[in-house]
This record gives structure tokens, sequence and C-alpha cells, in this order.
């Protein structure tokens, strides 16, 4: 690639043609404070509307200041990034964004991770200097999901490149003028009145807290301070690889044992693993493609453990209802699990019983409150709480987390196999499928279990297994708008498969809606599904259907694979939903 010289800060540096100011200063290692600026690499999404103004620099020979982040270098381009009068006009910005911007920092949902918050610790903004009207908009709580505040929405437009462009839902956008300008719904819908899916991405961008969680920790710790309450937890596969990041940690450290500690600490009758119902759900997902490529039936199965993207294709393809598998996810076949068979096994009354997710996913929130997952009238889950959320509540109780001894997972539904940590990222569950449905098919052993084409970052993946005389073609897409790309491509006969595995977010769980704020690093990504990888390399068994207490609830409870009883407990249906 051709470089031009440009001068930053009077020192020379060649860049690629084609860089904006900010890329350059990244290259020399100057930092240029940014709001509104988010590149994604990795999803080739990138915001550039320059609506904040905070990068500022002077350029050589213009009159006015330019943003860094929508400039181009050209060649012998003079730069200067912190002049007395770059940093007055960033000052003076920031300012002026608070003009407008409440002032509850201290019980704020985002103190102390604000971006809005650093920058004017950063530029010494210690009073507001501009007063004047505010604007004030009616709070959304509508969803089971995702909170709006737009008081504090700086008009950064981060959530409606995520949405829009990312994950192609269409939900977020600029609407009116002026000072009455929002980013939000068409026709100022609530969030639950629209096709969101709750995937959270929109969450996980956001620079302050216009976009936040649903806050469950009160009704957690109401029902752990409760006598009459049984309280359970489950962690997913993702959580234990970021939780870490909480507490200062390098990202994709694995935490396990000292998580399941501090969840002990907290005062939880049981620790269980969601893993052990991952493994679980790939006995039934595997039992159902067996069944049907061996009975001629619709094809290719999708899996169907993300609730965002079941959502996604309620809602935008709806003629396609047939090919998901019906499996619940991993969290709510625990919930069906533990209410029934656990409850029964240590006498507990499953109407005392409160099952808590710890999961890395907003859109669980929104999934755990979907009437056709309870059973007899009982919901499976009763709170989902994310990794950021239980992060808050060991804080809250002054737990020093990187002291913490390594706990053990209760049994029965604690064990797990390799099978079940993989779910936790991109490729996985497919993965864990194939390593069941070959052995079953073939009847063989399966010596390598690492299906590794079918891992890694690329928005779309294909690969192609040899089961018998049958060769096995795979299809994987993380992010919905490759999601999207891939289904339109099955609707209109380009694409035949045999499997596909969908996920919502970009790379996974691992980069889930609740999930410590990563700010557009896929980096951070890699590393904690680089930490999947391990700990499914560490287990003993890396076969979901090798899991001994699985089988023991079959034994004991379910009776056959995919059979009556299963298809009542562990299976679901799908909704066409209204397209907006």
């Amino acid at each position: 690639m051709d470089n031009v010289k440009v001068k930053l800060n009077d020192i020379e540096i060649s860049v690629p043609i084609g860089s904006t100011i900010l890329d350059a200063a990244k290259l020399a290692d100057v930092s240029i404070p940014t709001l509104c600026h988010l590149n994604l690499h990795d999803l080739k999404a990138v915001n550039q509307v320059a609506s904040c103004r905070v990068c500022m620099v002077e350029v050589e020979g213009r009159r006015n200041l330019a943003p860094a982040c929508a400039t181009y270098v050209s060649e012998g381009m003079s730069i200067k990034t912190h002049t007395p009068k770059v940093v007055k006009a960033r000052r003076t910005i920031v300012e002026l964004l608070l003009s407008d911007h409440p002032t509850d920092c201290l019980i704020c949902e985002k103190n102390q991770k604000c971006d809005l918050q650093k920058l004017a610790a950063d530029l010494g903004v210690r009073k507001l200097k501009y007063q004047g009207e505010m604007s004030t908009y009616e709070k959304d709580s509508s969803s089971k999901s995702i909170y709006r505040n737009l008081d504090k929405c700086i008009l950064c437009r981060r959530c409606e490149t995520m949405c829009n462009d990312v994950q192609t839902c269409g939900i977020l956008s600029a609407v009116d003028r002026g000072f009455e300008t929002v980013v939000a719904p068409a026709f100022g819908l609530p969030m639950s009145e629209t096709m969101c899916t709750f995937c959270g991405q929109c969450v996980a961008v956001c620079p302050t807290a216009a976009l936040t969680e649903i806050n469950n920790i009160g009704e957690v710790w109401d029902a752990l301070n409760d006598p009459e309450k049984y309280v359970v937890v489950q962690t997913a596969p993702a959580v234990r690889v970021a939780l870490g990041e909480e507490f200062g940690m390098e990202p994709g450290t694995i935490v396990t044992g000292k998580m399941v500690t501090a969840l002990r600490n907290l005062g939880f009758d049981r620790v269980f693993d969601t893993d052990f119902a991952a493994d679980l759900t790939i006995i039934e997902e595997a039992s159902e493609f067996v069944h049907r490529l061996q009975h001629g039936g619709t094809l290719p199965i999708l899996t169907s453990c993300c609730p965002a993207w079941v959502k996604f294709f309620e809602h935008q393809f709806p003629d396609l209802l047939d090919i998901p598998s019906t499996c619940k996810s991993p969290h709510e076949m625990f919930g069906a699990v533990a209410k029934t068979y656990y409850a029964k096994k240590f006498n507990i009354d499953p109407k005392k019983m409160v099952v808590v997710s710890v999961m890395p996913c907003l859109a669980k929130k929104y999934e755990a409150a979907r009437q056709e997952l309870g059973n007899d009238g009982i919901i499976n889950v009763d709170y989902v709480i994310s990794t950021r959320e239980l992060g808050l509540m060991l804080k809250e109780a002054g737990i020093n987390f990187a002291t913490l001894n390594d706990g053990e997972f209760d049994n029965p539904l604690g064990e797990s196999t390799g099978a079940g940590v993989i779910f936790g990222t991109t490729g996985g569950v497919i993965e864990a499928a194939l390593r069941t449905a070959y052995e079953w098919l073939t009847g063989e052993t399966l010596e390598s279990v690492d299906f590794v084409q079918l891992r890694g970052l690329d928005g779309i993946r294909e690969a192609t297994v040899r089961i018998n005389d049958l060769d096995v073609k795979i299809g994987v897409a993380h992010g919905l708008g490759n999601a999207r790309k891939l289904l339109e491509a099955i609707r209109e006969g380009k694409a035949q498969y045999h499997a596909i595995e969908i996920m919502a977010c970009p790379g996974g769980c691992v980069g889930g809606g609740g999930q410590p704020y990563h700010h557009g690093d896929a980096e951070i990504i890699k590393k904690r599904a680089e930490a999947i990888y391990r700990e499914d390399k560490g287990k003993t068994r890396r076969k979901s259907h090798e899991n001994q207490d699985v089988l023991k609830v079959y034994n004991e409870f379910l009776g056959e694979f995919y059979g009556e009883k299963a298809h009542e407990l562990l299976h679901t249906h799908y909704t066409k939903r209204e397209k907006i």
C-alpha cells in the first residue's frame, strides 16, 4: 500500500494513503480524545459522523480546526494535536455537552465507566460554564432488557451505527431537528413495541448512560434475603472469561473457581453451571439434527440458543420458522430441569425456588419473560443479571475477588464437558453438536474433537465435515447483519447447508451486550474466545454425550433422548412477529 509523509507534532511519519488524522495519530502512539468515533475494523463498520467535535486538531494552512476522525491525511500535511487553541476548543465542546447533560454522576449506571465523565476530568472541567434550557425526555423501561434515558444522549450515534450497519435491525436513528434532535425508534415507539432483538450491542457502545441494561440486582438481593426462598444461580460459559475484567484482570483471564466462591459468599443456596445445560442442549439438538438427516426433515437446522437471534428471525424471516431447532436455550433448559428434576430429587417446592442466571447477554432478560418457555405456569428462570451486574454485586458486598480461593460447582447440575464451555464463542455450539452427531452417525469414536475450521472471527464461515458417505456442509455467522446475508442466500437458493449456527453478538457470547465494556476493541473479544478454548482443552471429557450427570437426568427423569418428556420440558415453538 502506498504511503504519504505527514508531520505530527513536528515529527515526520509515514502512513497509508486513505488514513485519517486519527489513524495516523494511533500509528504514532499519539492520543487524541474521541466520543462519537467508533472503528470496528473486524465488523467493517465505522461511526464517522464527526458529531461531537472533541477530536479537533490544527492543520497548518487551514483557518479552522479539523475533526481528526473525519479528515484524511495528504502528502506534506502538518498537524498539531495539543496546542492551546485545540485544548481550549475541546474543553469548550465538553462544557457545551455538559450544559445539556444531567449531573447525577454519583448515582448514574455508568459512573466511572462513562466516556464523557472521563473526558471532562481529563480536560479539567470543574464547573458548568454554560447555563440554559436542558432537554428532557420520557424514560423508556418498557422492555425487560434495555433502559433508555435520552436526557443523557450526546447524539454520538454510535448506537445507530451498531443497530443499522452491524446488526441491520434499523431500530435507532436520528429524528427531529435542532434542539429537538434525538436518536430513537421511529414514531417515538417504546423499545418493547419495535423489532428490537435486545442484543444489547447499542448498550455496549454507548459512551454515556443513555442506554443501559434493565437492572435486576435489587430483585436478586431481595430473593437472597428471603428465608422462604431457595435461591440457585447458574453461570454462562462466557462469564468466566470476562468477569475478571471488572476487577482489573487481563481480558481472557479464566476466573471460574473464584466466581463460584464469590457466588457462594453472596448467599446463593447452590451454585450451578450453565455448561451442564449446554451439554443437555447438545444431546437434544444433535438428536434433532440426526433425526432430520435420517427422516428427511427440514434442513438446514439452525441453532436456537441465542434469544436475540430468535427474535430477529421471528420478525425478519417468518417464512423460515420451520428450520430453527426447537431446543430451548441452555439457561432455560437448566431452569426447567432445576424446577422439576432437581426440586423433586431434593424435596424442594418449585414455587419457592428462585433461579438466577448470570449471563453475558441482555436478550436473556427478555427471553426469561417469554411465557411459552415456562412449564405448568412456572417460569424456568426468575431473574437474569449480566456479567457487569454480577461485578457490581460483588463490589457492593465488599468481596475481594482477586484473593478468593477456587471453588467447585455444586452437583448434580454442575458437571460439564468441554463441549459445553465452547458455547461461549462463535462457532462453538455447532462444533459441540458435531462432536456428538459424528459419533452417533458413524458409531465410531471421534479422536480429534477440534473442528478448527469452524473457529475464528470472520463474519461468515463455512466448513465441510465428512460423516460416513455424506459431506455435511456447515455455516457459521455472528452479528445479525451477517445472519441476514446467510439467510437471504438460503431463501434465494444461492447457498445450501445441513446445519447453521448464528449468534447475534460479534464474537458470540464473549462479545455479548452484558459483558464488561470493550469499547470496540476486537482484541479483547479474541482473548476471551481464546480462553474459552483453553478451558475446553483442559476438560477430561470434551463431548456432551459423555456428561454422566446429564445422562443420569435422562435415566432418572427425562427418559429417551429427544423423547416425549424432553419435548415437554426442553423444547419450544416460535411466533411470527410483525415487521414494522
